[in-house]
């Protein structure tokens, strides 16, 4: 009894750690002029490592079985497209994906909102977890319609991982292909699902995808144009420099500010030419959201593991079909390109590059 009473308290501590925003994730969309789709985020996840830097590859014609509180006797299928995927805690999912089609699945934390189907046991064959339904999402489909048309036909329910402390895994979708179609998809109220068209392309956290539509109401003044000199009472008072517009855009790392933040930065964004271009300019944006591990963990809280909180940073180029990467490990960008992999014959691997944990430096010293 007193071991199951400690058990219960570590799984609340775990859950309540994971309510204060312990996993903060930001991701956008921008378009090049050449036709270019690059969707990108961060991942974080304060608790420990949780291993995102490692890819998984998953071939073509994957058998794949959904899982439930009874076991792994959920909804079947056969996979038609291959993919990669950033895992977590050595699950065959995690963060986000793309297949080989183009297409984008981006799982994003929704803490004490997301809620899932109670099971039924009688609906056991359209039954899977929200980890099943990322993969069943890229390995089944290759445009977002295609999904948003199929959701009818699987029912996400609550499936307790181990891996996770036992705790409940509340997460929304971003969904993207290569057209740009884009839909955020929260499923509420036990299994009621709401579909969301993003606004250009931001997605955060909790509170729900509408509530933070109505939010973006209190920063309709944010311009980049620097406020005019004023006179006030024979003083001429200017501008101490430029950026002086987006006085009033919220730097703190809730969810709500950084949705501002995040489509401040994605609005004002320079003219792109190339998908490349969209790539690293998504990085620079993303560094505006980077979190040191001190500034979002109580002192006495702070695990020995990771260096970071944002342990990983992504940019999926849909058009061509490649996925890039750096962590807090290696800040070297690093790719995957999709094109290049047989997913007919490819072996299911896991890619790890940051072996070593150590950032490269490269030493430019004349000699």
């Amino acid at each position: 009894m007193k071991n199951k009473f400690k058990r219960t308290i570590a799984i609340y501590l775990a859950v309540l750690m994971l309510s204060s925003s312990a996993y903060p994730c930001t991701g956008i969309t921008l378009k090049s002029k050449d036709g270019g789709v690059v969707v990108s985020r961060t991942v974080e996840w304060a608790l420990n490592d949780a291993q995102h830097n490692k890819i998984l590859v998953v071939p073509r014609n994957k058998q794949f079985v959904g899982q439930t509180p009874e076991g792994y006797n959920g909804k079947q299928w056969k996979g038609n497209y291959g993919f990669v995927t950033l895992t977590a805690y050595g699950q065959p999912y995690g963060p986000d994906g793309l297949n080989e089609e183009g297409l984008y699945v981006g799982v994003y934390y929704l803490p004490d909102f997301a809620e899932y189907a109670i099971y039924d046991p009688t609906k056991v064959k359209k039954s899977m977890s929200v980890g099943d339904l990322m993969q069943w999402m890229l390995s089944s489909f290759k445009t977002v319609d295609e999904i948003i048309e199929n959701l009818k036909n699987v029912i996400v329910v609550n499936v307790e991982n181990k891996e996770f402390g036992g705790a409940a895994l509340p997460f929304h979708f971003k969904i993207v292909d290569p057209s740009g179609n884009s839909k955020i998809i929260e499923i509420v109220s036990n299994g009621v699902v709401k579909v969301y068209d993003p606004y250009i392309g931001v997605i955060t956290n909790s509170p729900t995808y509408d509530w933070h539509i109505t939010n973006q109401r209190n920063y309709l003044s944010l311009s980049t144009n620097p406020n005019s000199q004023m006179n006030f009472d024979g003083y001429n008072l200017k501008p101490l420099g430029g950026g002086s517009g987006l006085i009033g855009l919220p730097g703190d790392f809730t969810p709500p500010s950084r949705f501002v933040r995040a489509a401040a930065l994605t609005a004002s964004c320079r003219p792109l030419q190339t998908s490349l271009d969209a790539v690293f300019e998504s990085f620079r944006i993303l560094d505006n959201f980077n979190i040191p591990l001190g500034a979002h963990i109580p002192k006495e809280n702070l695990p020995t593991d990771i260096v970071s909180a944002t342990q990983v940073t992504s940019a999926s180029d849909l058009q061509n079909k490649v996925y890039y990467y750096h962590t807090m490990w290696n800040r070297q960008v690093r790719k995957i390109d999709l094109k290049a992999i047989d997913f007919a014959t490819v072996q299911e691997q896991i890619i790890d590059d940051d072996e070593l944990k150590i950032n490269t430096v490269k030493d430019v010293t004349p000699k």
